[in-house]
């Protein structure tokens, strides 16, 4: 079975994990997790960077640190993890949701002017699949409302958007460099691992403050052990941020890889019908996280469908996304029960993504764009 990832760890991860070993330094301090977090921050163009456990935490830290609460609206999309939405109610404000747009499968950024209201205090922008979200649109509509931005980078390590292009002087930006916050999960499957992590980047002195308490139980600076609210143990081992510092070295070859990945697939499907691959708009410098296919609907199969004929042919997949609107766990809390999104609810049933680890051979590429093939017919 070709599987739909598998890291790609090599000597410099087991020297650098090694010598975290031999320092003694295996929990939640350590010279690894400085300069993890300083390398991270730095790479993407910001002041701070604050290690987590995972993506999911980072999302939590994130929005209690923006100071969301009852009563408050946060604009997202629903074609994205549960993570997103979890991170948002949790807070006790509530998720409004936006569709896909249907070329890139970002969130459709033509539609979050209509959602603000007098209760939206923040927007959560979810980059899908290593294509950035068009960024200069949303950051304006912040800034006309006041509003927050909580910048979900899981997925674009290392991606860059042209910003400013309608201006005289346009400049590529790494994403993770925008809004309020920005988070990552340093998951298995990611383009930068430490296997679970996460961390949130700010450039806001406070706001680092706060996320690193809340990542810490509280403690109080003045007494530990004292505390003036509850926060949570979200903290990442020195252990796991000596292999996020050898994966950073290297992540211009993994993105590399990963493009080139994508460019062997688009040869050999792209002649295929009935088959949307992904976009790469002129403004952005896509990294392929994950390569997707979507099924259009007139071949009479589904996603599911196709992903158990490529199973039969030893080619893993995985589903895209269903939408927030769609869980059960949401409507059972009274949210989202009559929201229709029918570019997410489309893109859902009808999409998948096929083996993108930065190892992938070319001959496993062929393999499964062959597998694909035959699953067609």
């Amino acid at each position: 079975m070709i599987p739909v990832n598998e890291p790609v760890l090599g000597p410099r991860e087991m020297e650098c994990v090694t010598d975290a070993l031999r320092s003694g330094w295996i929990s939640s301090a350590g010279s690894y997790i400085d300069a993890f977090e300083r390398n991270w921050a730095a790479y993407c163009g910001r002041r701070h960077g604050v290690a987590v456990s995972n993506g999911t935490t980072a999302l939590q830290v994130a929005a209690r640190a923006l100071g969301l609460g009852p009563g408050d609206e946060v604009i997202m999309p629903t074609f994205t993890i549960v993570s997103c939405a979890l991170a948002v109610v949790e807070t006790g404000a509530v998720p409004v949701l936006v569709d896909s747009e249907p070329r890139t499968w970002g969130m459709d950024v033509a539609k979050l002017e209509a959602l603000v209201t007098p209760r939206t205090k923040a927007i959560m922008v979810v980059h899908i699949y290593g294509h950035p979200v068009d960024m200069d649109p949303v950051l304006a509509l912040a800034e006309r409302h006041g509003l927050a931005v909580i910048e979900d980078a899981a997925e674009v390590h290392g991606a860059e958007y042209l910003s400013g292009r309608g201006g005289p002087n346009p400049v590529w930006r790494r994403c993770g460099g925008f809004g309020d916050v920005s988070t990552f999960s340093f998951y298995a499957n990611k383009i930068v691992t430490t296997g679970e992590g996460g961390m949130v980047l700010t450039d806001d002195d406070a706001v680092a403050a706060r996320l690193r308490s809340l990542r810490n139980l509280c403690f109080r600076p003045d007494r530990r052990f004292l505390h003036d609210e509850l926060g949570y143990n979200y903290r990442l081992t020195n252990l796991q941020a000596a292999i996020g510092v050898a994966q950073i070295e290297r992540i211009g070859e993994t993105i590399a890889a990963k493009r080139r990945i994508a460019a062997l697939y688009d040869e050999r499907l792209g002649n295929l019908p009935g088959l949307q691959l992904p976009a790469a708009e002129e403004w952005v410098r896509h990294v392929y996280w994950m390569y997707g296919l979507v099924l259009d609907e007139s071949l009479g199969i589904d996603a599911a469908d196709m992903m158990a004929r490529l199973k039969a042919r030893g080619v893993e997949a995985r589903p895209f996304f269903l939408g927030m609107h769609e869980q059960p766990v949401f409507h059972a809390r009274g949210l989202f029960r009559d929201d229709r999104h029918p570019v997410a609810e489309r893109i859902a049933r009808q999409g998948f993504y096929l083996p993108s680890g930065a190892g992938l051979t070319e001959d496993q590429i062929d393999t499964v764009a062959e597998a694909v093939r035959e699953s067609l017919r």
